[in-house]
């Protein structure tokens, strides 16, 4: 998927989402604290498990970075936004930090 056609995706997502300089999906959240970041990685791991669809996570006190593509293709697919947006939901869901 190229950059233009990954923009129009990506506009749908939380603004919070962007392209890093690999091209993939990238989204950095905070936390209160060590323990609802982990929390939150948790369940994005679950989320993985389930849709068998795994991203990066960077966890750090009070923060948690969630990198996405498809390994496979090297880059961006449709379905890479598809887990971004349950990653949204899963946020909304833990609520504030």
């Amino acid at each position: 998927m190229t950059r233009g056609e990954a923009e129009p995706l990506l506009r749908q997502l939380d603004p919070e989402w962007r392209l890093n300089e690999q091209g993939h999906l990238e989204r950095p959240l905070k936390f209160d604290n060590f323990v609802k970041a982990m929390d939150f990685a948790n369940r994005v791991g679950e989320i993985a498990e389930a849709e068998n669809h795994h991203p990066d996570l960077h966890v750090a006190w009070g923060r948690c970075t969630v990198e996405i593509w498809t390994h496979k293709i090297g880059g961006l697919a449709e379905v890479d936004f598809v887990f971004a947006a349950k990653v949204d939901r899963a946020r909304a869901e833990l609520g504030d930090g």
